[in-house]
C-alpha cells in the first residue's frame, strides 16, 4: 500500500522508543492493535478543538451546550453512515464499548422464557457471558482450524426455528481473524424468523460495514462497536439497532436524561437513544470515535483491507521459514483475503507466555499471550481434551496460572508495514533458537520476567 508511512505519520506515538533490556533504545513495533488500538492524530486533533467548548450535553440553553450538542448529535450521524445505519429507522447508542453495548442489549431484548440464543464457539466472552444470564445459549461449532461450522449453523437454525430470540456472533474473531460471512449469516437467520447481532469491534478497524436496509434480506439487525480498537481509545462504544427495539421497557439504567417527565407515582421514558444513554454522556469520547471513524472512511476501508491481505500474505510466507513455529487458524498466504490481520501461534518448547516476554524485554515489540477473553474457542484450536481443560481451570481457581494454556498473537494495524514484520520474525527466530536472557515465572500471574530486572517507575505524574 504506497500510504502506509502516511498512516504511520496519522498514528500517535508511532515513532516512540522504547528501553531494551540490554540499555538499547529502538522503535517500538506494536502488535497488539486486537486488544487495543493507538490514537490517530485526527482524533486528538479532533478532541483539542472540541475541549474549548466542552459544556452539557442536551437541555443547556448557553452557546458552549448549545455547541456541543450539535456537534454530540453529529458524531451519532457520522458513526451511522460507518456502518451503513439509516437513522430513519435505526438509533445508535453510545455507551463504554462492545462489551457495555451487548450488555445493555441483553437487558433490553425481550426474550420469551423459552426461547434460544444462538450463537458460536469462535466468540469474545464478551458476545457469550451476558447472553447466559438471559437465556439458553446454544453453540454452533468451529472446524478443526478454527472456522465456523457453518452446516452446523443451519442445522441449530433449523432445530430452534420459533424459538429463536437472537442469534449473535462475531463479525472477525479476535483469536485467528477469520471473517464472518455475516450477510450470508443473516439471510439465513431471517428466513428462520430470528434477528441477527454482529460483534464487530475486531471487524471495525479492518474492513468496512454495511448494514444494507431494513427490508433486505441480509441487512444486520445489530452492530456493535469499540472505538479503542478503532483507533480512538477515549471510553466509547456503540450499539446500533432498530429504534422499534428501544421504545419499550425500562433502560438498565435509569437517571438524568433518561425520561419526559417524573412524577411521585409515574416515569415517562424518553425515545431512543437518549432512553438509552443514562447520565451525562461521554461528549469527548463520542466526537473521537466520529473522528476516527470519519478518517477510516478518507482513507478507504478497502485501501485498508487491501494493505493488510498483502501484509497478512507476507508474514505467513516469512513465518514458513521459522523452525518451530505451530501456526493456528488459516496458515495460507494465498487465502490471507479470508481473515483479518490477526496471527496466533506458538514456538515448539518454549511457553507462549515467555515467548512474549521476550519480545516485549529483547525486542521492543508488543504481543498478546493466553486465550485472549476466547477460552472456549482458544481451548478447541489448542486441541485440549475436556480432562485438560478441567484441570487448567481447576489450577487456576488455585491460584496458579504458570500452567495456564494458551498461545503468542501478532495483529496488525493499519499503520503495521513489513519492516515491523521483519522484527518480529528476526526475533521469533532467536527466541527458537533458545537465544535469550533467563527469565522467571510468576504461578499467581502465570507471566515471566528477566531475573533480577525491575521495569522504571513510570513519571508521568512525577512533577
Amino acid at each position: 500500500m504506497g500510504n502506509t508511512l502516511d498512516l504511520r505519520r496519522r498514528i500517535v506515538g508511532w515513532e516512540r522508543k522504547v528501553p531494551l533490556l540490554d540499555g538499547r533504545k529502538v522503535r517500538y513495533v506494536n502488535l497488539d492493535n486486537a486488544a487495543t488500538t493507538p490514537a490517530l492524530v485526527d482524533v486528538v486533533e479532533a478532541v483539542n478543538d472540541f475541549l474549548p467548548f466542552y459544556a452539557s450535553i442536551h437541555r443547556g440553553a448557553g452557546f458552549k451546550s448549545r455547541w456541543s450538542t450539535s456537534v454530540f448529535e453529529q458524531a451519532r450521524e457520522i458513526v451511522a453512515k460507518f456502518v451503513g445505519a439509516n437513522l430513519r429507522h435505526d438509533t445508535v447508542i453510545f455507551g463504554l464499548n462492545a462489551t457495555g453495548a451487548i450488555n445493555k442489549l441483553s437487558y433490553r431484548l425481550c426474550l420469551p422464557r423459552d426461547f434460544v440464543v444462538i450463537s458460536t464457539l469462535l466468540e469474545h466472552h464478551s458476545n457469550d457471558l451476558p447472553w447466559r444470564r438471559r437465556a439458553q445459549v446454544v453453540r454452533v461449532g468451529a472446524t478443526p482450524d478454527g472456522r465456523l461450522d457453518e452446516e452446523d449453523f443451519d442445522r441449530q437454525l433449523k432445530k430452534y426455528a420459533g424459538r429463536i430470540g437472537l442469534v449473535a456472533v462475531t463479525g472477525a474473531s479476535n483469536v485467528t481473524g477469520y471473517l464472518t460471512p455475516v450477510h450470508r449469516l443473516a439471510r439465513k437467520v431471517h428466513e428462520a424468523g430470528a434477528e441477527i447481532l454482529v460483534d464487530a469491534a475486531q471487524l471495525a478497524p479492518h474492513r468496512p460495514i454495511d448494514m444494507k436496509p431494513a427490508y433486505d434480506p441480509e441487512h444486520l439487525d445489530y452492530v456493535v462497536l469499540s472505538a479503542h480498537k478503532m483507533y480512538a481509545p477515549f471510553g466509547s462504544g456503540v450499539l446500533v439497532g432498530p429504534k422499534a427495539a428501544f421504545l419499550c421497557g425500562d433502560p438498565e439504567y435509569c437517571g438524568g436524561g433518561t425520561v419526559q417527565a417524573v412524577t411521585t407515582e409515574h416515569v415517562d421514558w424518553a425515545d431512543p437513544p437518549d432512553r438509552d444513554e443514562a447520565g451525562t454522556p461521554n461528549a469527548v469520547g463520542a466526537i473521537a470515535m466520529a473522528a476516527a471513524a470519519k478518517a477510516l472512511m478518507e482513507i478507504g476501508m478497502d485501501k485498508i483491507a487491501a494493505h493488510e491481505e498483502q501484509l497478512v500474505r507476507y508474514a505467513l510466507h516469512k513465518l514458513r521459514k521459522v523452525r518451530g513455529v505451530r501456526l493456528y487458524g488459516q496458515t495460507d498466504p494465498d487465502k490471507a483475503h479470508e481473515r483479518v490481520g490477526v496471527i496466533p501461534f506458538n514456538i515448539e518448547g518454549v511457553h507462549h507466555a515467555l515467548v512474549a516476554a521476550v519480545l516485549g524485554y529483547e525486542g521492543g515489540i508488543g504481543v498478546r499471550n493466553g486465550c485472549f477473553c476466547a477460552h472456549p474457542y482458544a481451548v478447541h484450536l489448542l486441541g485440549l481434551s475436556r480432562a485438560e481443560a478441567e484441570g487448567w481451570r481447576t489450577r487456576v481457581l488455585s491460584g496458579d496460572r504458570s500452567a495456564l494454556p494458551g498461545m503468542v498473537r501478532a495483529s496488525f494495524g493499519c499503520y503495521t508495514c513489513e519492516e515491523d514484520v521483519d522484527r518480529w520474525v528476526e526475533a521469533l527466530e532467536r527466541i527458537a533458537h533458545k537465544d535469550f536472557a533467563r527469565y522467571e515465572l510468576n504461578p499467581a500471574t502465570g507471566e515471566f520476567s528477566p531475573v533480577g530486572f525491575e521495569d522504571p517507575r513510570p513519571t508521568l505524574f512525577v512533577h
